[in-house]
């Protein structure tokens, strides 16, 4: 369990790092690896997503908690 926090971060920031290089370059980096084989590249585009809300479900309550004295 403790691997999963860094792999869903470092899968959140590739996938940040594909969507701008689509907004600026037009080139899709997922495409490009696995184009080939349409199935695996979805299946990288849904473990991005999830990682994606892990980052941000975990996030919120350090967001919004009261610092303890």
């Amino acid at each position: 369990m403790k691997l999963l926090g860094p792999v869903a971060s470092l899968l959140t920031v590739i996938g940040g790092l594909n969507w701008g290089l689509v907004a600026l370059a037009n080139f899709n980096l997922v495409d490009t690896i696995f184009g080939s084989v349409p199935a695996v590249g979805k299946i990288v585009y849904v473990l991005i997503g999830l990682s994606a809300l892990y980052v941000a479900i975990t996030m919120l309550p350090k967001q919004f908690s009261t610092p303890k004295p």
